[in-house]
């Protein structure tokens, strides 16, 4: 297999799992998006060793790296929406904004009271 071969092979690899890290964020699959990131750093591994001369890079691998790289960035977009949809309830639920965001900085934590602002830390 040429190199310009196993870069193609790593592409439609790529494309595929970044489609699937879509719809592990679509139905909020855990396990799925877990295994996207995983199976997304083995193949930068793997495309990152391809040691391709950009001059070398087909038609039709330009046009998968744009697919990937679109991908990509709606993913993260989605990412970021429902990293912002969670600390949003999360603030609801502790009538505090940003409470949880402290918790791991001690003193902060300490000045913020119990959950709920309630003595002897009972919500």
């Amino acid at each position: 297999m040429s190199r310009a071969d196993g870069l193609r092979d790593a592409l439609r690899q790529m494309l595929a799992v970044l489609e699937g890290e879509r719809q592990a964020l679509a139905g909020l699959d855990l396990d799925g998006i877990v295994g996207a990131a995983g199976d997304k750093e083995r193949l930068c591994g793997t495309l990152d060793t391809a040691s391709i001369d950009p001059g070398e890079i087909d038609e039709e691998c330009r046009g998968m790296l744009e697919s990937a790289r679109r991908l990509n960035e709606v993913n993260r977009q989605v990412r970021n929406i429902i990293a912002a949809n969670v600390s949003s309830r999360l603030d609801a639920l502790t009538g505090s904004p940003h409470l949880y965001r402290t918790a791991g900085s001690g003193r902060a934590a300490l000045r913020a009271g119990p959950i709920g602002g309630r003595a002897g830390g009972r919500a």
